[in-house]
């Protein structure tokens, strides 16, 4: 799990990210990988799920962008 996906989500302490999944996936110019993650609280129920896209450009100028999604 990434530091910088916890904190893009912003994940409260005590809380954890379970990563579930991921796979990747290229089009329109753009390689993306795309992760899962479960919130979990301190009883370890699921509180939510989220997907989290790491997207870069594979023409210059490579760009990137990184955003999330509540499921």
């Amino acid at each position: 799990m990434s530091e910088e996906h916890r904190k893009l989500i912003g994940i409260p302490d005590g809380h954890e990210l379970k990563h579930t999944s991921s796979k990747r996936e290229q089009r329109k110019g753009r390689d993306t990988d795309i992760d899962y993650y479960d919130e979990l609280n301190e009883a370890g129920e699921v509180l939510a799920s989220y997907e989290v896209r790491d997207s870069m450009s594979i023409y210059p100028p490579q760009n990137s962008t990184l955003s999330f999604k509540k499921l």
